[in-house]
């Protein structure tokens, strides 16, 4: 053997479920398999300790087999195998939620996953033949239900080595492709000259690379943050620091932004295959999204064609886009999303969603599923999002009413369902009338038996009904539950468990994760090496300590390399939104800022406001307060705005007009973030208020949470996540060097230390303002650039 050839590695698991695939795609099945995955290790324990002392549990084998141009490495590890005098068996095991008498045969791909390792172990112990056993085990009521077999020594390795000859191909494809890119990127250097503190940026995510670290990058727009991530991680794969780029954003409009990055490094001839992940609702080919093969011609037969589909893309572009997807699932009559979930496995960079790689319901289970590992690079671009999204996505609740609903729809149908949806109704209905409005419970371990009990029961209903529409409703409660056992089996301290009456009369029970961090960590470690980057990581204390639980790592600020004389910051002392000084008085003294400052000088402006109420009443006495002649145009945010009526609106920014124009938009809102109105396009932005959000009963216990970890609870409910969206409103002013503008801050509350010691370095200068002297001051500041077009 030539341990100079490349090796291979693959486990038998995913071989068998990659080469055998076959038949339609069909969400019917409920996700019993999934789950059934997640709750089979206890299982699997119980019944390997009650074997006796001829059975040998979770054996590792490991195959290598000489193919030409490399070495395939087939890994695994054999749930039991059962050693007595008359002959060897090995022994698959596999928890199932189906009743047992459903089963009259096993599975094809667990029967060939147990095939895989009974070849390795009969040809490692030169035995003649030997035996298979499937064992299915419900994993409600532990019965147990077994299929054996033999094979001959001669029958498993014709059948072996026919398995491993259809996968030689893509081994082959994967070993060629990976010289050919790695070469290429030798050649490629970084494509721009060099901004102030962009080599240090490059340098230190590259190191962080090399380490295996973490690092927090806080860098003003500017910088050039992304082909600063990108440029770097593209050279560490080259070197096989990594094996896979996964770009992850919260944003469509990032992605198109990382989609260029990897475009202009291709102009240097870099090869390299990226591709961006759509939403299965974006990319659907059907009308309605319903995947199984009587609704839609793209899950029926879908497994037969895919990995044709997958072999002939990857053979016929680097750039795999939406468009090139969605063709050749056409083509191929396949289903796009499935279609671009696999070709994802076989390409360098994977530009996606944070939910891709983070969201338990969501994440990709080839790369991200229960022992899974890899050598992956975690770019993740705003990252401040990530806080409040992974908040969200390991956080569960469920609603009384729900079950009470699904419990009336299935009353005639299903006594055992309904007798376990009262079971937990009367829980909830028991929790509801000891609460006050909201209480917060040390333990619910009651209910999460109840659910467990319940989900059985769904998973047996959801095989049988027939009835379309009550089914839709049991799954939908399925799902909620199914989350709330993953979450409760997950609950540590960084969680909380409260109950609230809603103001509509709804009940809910919630499993509020406080801290993301451990879960997100636990995706994280099946990389290498995480770049936090966002032009807003401020206070870094505050997003190190929702974002790693690691100590050791690395930060960096980079400094921004605009001339900070060409943006003028101005705090106004004389107006706040504090509810109580809330009126007529203030929102018209907000009015008259907005209308001198868009006097001043004739350009594109946007307010942006603490929410829509306080927006319409200033944008209601602005529209009152304008003289004849002293004419602003203005544009409103509204809310639910499509796509189309978001463009529509940003077109206003484009156009050449003679008065100035004011944009009223909502921090926090669509046009806070991500826009890029570069140049004249924006002159101004006027900042209402601190950002704060309101104050509710979820933020309340995030903040005597905080204070009960000895931190400021006040800073980490309210005023970092306020101050965050300040910020990202105030960068929509300068993009480009050629930017000039200013930026008003209105809220006396600017002044006070706290709310200062968020703010960037580049903002250390200011000047303090009065609705009375705004104007002077402003005026002084553009005469010094008398030079810069007007808008007109």
């Amino acid at each position: 053997m030539d341990l100079g050839q490349p090796l291979v590695r693959i486990s038998v698991r995913n071989l068998v479920e990659f080469i055998l695939r076959s038949g339609d795609i069909d969400n019917r099945a409920g996700g019993a398999e999934k789950e059934a995955m997640q709750q089979g290790g206890r299982i699997h324990r119980k019944i390997q300790k009650s074997m006796g002392s001829d059975y040998h549990a979770e054996v590792v084998l490991k195959y290598e087999i000489p193919c030409k141009e490399f070495i395939l490495s087939l890994e695994g590890r054999a749930d039991g195998i059962i050693e007595t005098p008359t002959g060897v068996v090995i022994d698959e095991i596999k928890g199932v939620f189906k009743e047992l008498e459903k089963i009259t045969e096993p599975v094809p791909v667990h029967q060939a996953q147990a095939m895989c390792y009974a070849y390795i172990w009969a040809s490692q112990k030169k035995l003649d033949e030997i035996g298979v056993q499937m064992t299915y085990c419900n994993l409600d009521t532990e019965d147990i239900k077994r299929f054996q077999s033999v094979y001959t020594y001669q029958e498993l390795e014709r059948w072996f080595l026919e398995l491993i000859g259809k996968y030689e191909k893509w081994a082959r494809y994967q070993i060629r492709w990976r010289k050919t890119r790695n070469t290429s990127i030798k050649d490629v250097e970084f494509p721009f000259s060099y901004r102030d503190g962009q080599k240090d940026l490059v340098t230190s995510v590259y190191r962080t690379i090399l380490r295996k670290k973490k690092l927090f990058i806080q860098a003003p727009t500017g910088v050039g943050k992304t082909m600063a991530t990108v440029f770097p991680a593209v050279k560490a794969v080259g070197e096989e620091l990594g094996e896979k780029i996964f770009y992850l954003t919260a944003k469509t409009i990032t992605r198109t932004v990382a989609w260029q990055a990897f475009e202009t490094l291709r102009e240097q001839a870099l090869r390299m295959k990226v591709i961006v992940l759509t939403a299965k609702e974006k990319i659907c080919l059907c009308e309605e999204t319903n995947c199984n093969p009587e609704a839609c011609p793209y899950a029926k037969g879908h497994y037969d064609r895919v990995n044709d589909a997958v072999y002939e893309l990857m053979t016929m572009t680097d750039a795999i886009s939406r468009e090139m997807i969605e063709m050749q699932a056409r083509k191929w009559m396949v289903c796009p999303f499935e279609l671009s979930l696999d070709v994802s496995l076989w390409v360098d960079a994977v530009i996606c969603d944070y939910n891709y790689v983070f969201d338990p319901n969501a994440h990709l289970r080839r790369f991200f599923g229960e022992g899974t590992k890899g050598e992956y690079l975690f770019l993740i671009d705003e990252a401040h999002n990530l806080v409040e999204r992974g908040r969200e996505m390991y956080s569960a609740q469920i609603y009384k009413e729900d079950f009470l609903k699904v419990k009336r729809l299935v009353r005639y149908e299903d006594g055992k369902l309904t007798g376990r949806l009262e079971e937990c109704n009367k829980q909830l209905l028991a929790l509801k009338r000891e609460c006050d409005g909201c209480q917060v419970h040390n333990s619910v371990s009651h209910v999460y038996l109840k659910l467990l009990s319940l989900m059985t029961e769904m998973e047996r209903y959801l095989e049988e009904c027939r009835n379309e529409e009550i089914r839709k409703e049991v799954l939908d409660l399925y799902f909620q539950v199914r989350m709330f056992v993953y979450v409760y089996e997950r609950l540590d301290e960084n969680y909380l468990i409260y109950s609230e009456l809603e103001e509509d009369g709804r009940f809910k029970l919630r499993l509020f994760c406080v801290n993301p961090a451990n879960c997100l960590q636990e995706y994280l470690d099946r990389g290498n090496s995480t770049i936090y980057f966002s032009a807003t990581l401020l206070p870094i204390h505050y997003y190190k300590k929702l974002l790693s639980t690691s100590g050791d790592d690395y930060a960096i600020y980079a400094e921004s390399p605009f001339d900070t004389g060409k943006r003028k910051l101005f705090l106004g002392t004389d107006v706040s939104t504090k509810y109580t000084r809330r009126g007529e008085e203030m929102y018209r003294r907000y009015a008259q800022y907005l209308i001198r400052i868009a006097q001043i000088k004739v350009g594109n402006y946007i307010a942006f406001f603490p929410s829509y109420r306080f927006m319409e009443e200033v944008y209601d006495a602005f529209a009152d307060m304008q003289d004849e002649g002293q004419e602003i145009d203005a544009v409103m945010q509204s809310q639910y705005m499509s796509e189309e009526a978001r463009e529509i609106f940003l077109e206003n920014f484009e156009e050449v007009r003679e008065h100035s124009l004011m944009g009223f938009c909502v921090m926090g809102g669509i046009f806070s973030e991500g826009i890029d109105l570069a140049e004249d396009k924006l002159i101004g932005a006027v900042i209402v208020g601190t950002g704060l959000p309101q104050v509710c009963r979820e933020r309340e216990l995030l903040k005597n949470y905080f204070d009960g970890q000895g931190l400021r609870g006040f800073d980490y409910a309210y005023l970092y996540p306020g101050m965050n969206k300040v910020l990202q409103s105030a960068g929509r002013v300068i993009r480009t060097d050629e930017d000039r503008g200013v930026i008003l801050l209105l809220d006396e509350r600017f002044r006070d230390t706290r709310y200062q010691e968020t703010f960037p370095r580049e903002w250390k200068e200011y000047s303090l303002c009065t609705v009375e002297t705004i104007e002077a001051a402003a005026e002084d500041f553009w005469k010094q650039w008398e030079s810069f077009p007007q808008s007109h």
